[in-house]
């Protein structure tokens, strides 16, 4: 019997509750590390036991890594804070860096044989549009746009190092999620059901880049298992214009067009005003500066790499789509 044990920090989560459902379903053995009283945690598979915890309390990740003797252990480290708001944020800084750096401290005082840090590709430099944007082998802060692609880079750099020092670890640079089973329904997912729904007038002339989720999980699970030690790999798609991502969705959902697309220049004028009466109010805008660089903002990733090292092999749009609104009506969350 194997005697091998998967502690997955961000169980509650997307990727993190997608990776738990596979790995049992695999027959393996996990522990699925939450927050305390975290609503989420109803959707991680029994089968895996729950520590709740802090990333930030060590106290609390000694429970996860305190594991029966002669047990191989395989961390998964997903959980972080993930916010679109751009500015500096000192408990994004906390748990994404800090929390990683307990989690290293912890891999190696338990002798873990691997770790698997999910990083993301906002930790990597953006390159100028007709450049495909690789792999990079040192992260730094400097440059990014963004707190959370900062902190992201910062704690990557921390696993890097760790590596270095002996630690048998790996890195994987998810792009976007879709899919199924988004049960806390991310910003994504509710963009979906918006679209779907006719609760989105107009689009923006842009472009991301999305995986399904389960690409993903599969993705994180093969890096820890073919991952090499120190190396990072780009777990991404295609690139898909908002317009052609919102057909996808009109010919799966049969539902109504979005009959307008803002151009770029003209949605950031909108995002400016948008953001100075949000200060006046106090509301959340509708539209962001720092949302609408993410569609104007080259997306193209490489990630054959992830393909002829781990296996990876993302699937196509129209197939993650169609299992995504079989799921979202299935759950009732659209008609």
């Amino acid at each position: 019997m194997s005697n091998k044990v998967y502690l997955v920090t961000g169980a509650a989560g997307f990727l993190g509750g997608t990776v738990c459902r596979k790995l049992v379903n695999s027959g393996e053995k996990v522990r699925a590390f939450v927050l305390k009283n975290d609503p989420a945690m109803k959707y991680v598979p029994r089968e895996a036991e729950i520590v709740e915890g802090d990333l930030c309390n060590l106290n609390s990740l000694e429970q996860l890594f305190r594991v029966p003797e002669n047990s191989e252990i395989i961390v998964l480290h997903i959980a972080s804070i993930v916010t679109v708001n751009p500015e500096y944020n000192r408990k994004v800084m906390d748990v994404n860096v800090g929390g990683t750096e307990n989690i290293i401290a912890l891999c190696k005082k338990y002798n873990v044989k691997k770790l698997v840090y999910c990083s993301s590709t906002g930790a990597i430099p953006e390159l100028p549009k007709g450049n495909v944007i690789r792999e990079i082998s040192h992260f730094s802060a400097e440059g990014l746009k963004d707190c959370y692609s900062q902190s992201k880079a910062l704690a990557t750099q921390l696993v890097l190092d760790a590596a270095k020092s002996g630690l048998d670890a790996s890195v994987v640079h998810p792009t976007g999620i879709l899919g199924p089973e988004d049960f806390s329904v991310s910003e994504t997912t509710k963009t979906v059901i918006d679209i779907i729904n006719g609760k989105m007038p107009a689009g923006i002339d842009g472009s991301f880049n999305l995986s399904d989720v389960r690409d993903l999980a599969d993705g994180l699970i093969a890096a820890s298992e073919k991952g090499r030690k120190g190396e990072c790999y780009i777990l991404g798609n295609e690139v898909v214009s908002f317009r052609d991502f919102s057909r996808i969705l009109v010919n799966q959902a049969h539902c109504k067009k979005i009959r307008f697309f803002l151009p770029i220049k003209m949605a950031y004028t909108m995002a400016d005003v948008l953001e100075k009466r949000a200060k006046k109010t106090g509301k959340k805008p509708l539209l962001t500066k720092f949302s609408i660089w993410n569609l104007a903002r080259n997306n193209v990733f490489d990630y054959s790499k992830a393909q002829k090292e781990l296996g990876y092999n993302p699937r196509s749009y129209e197939e993650t789509v169609s299992d995504e609104i079989a799921w979202l009506k299935k759950t009732g969350k659209i008609v």
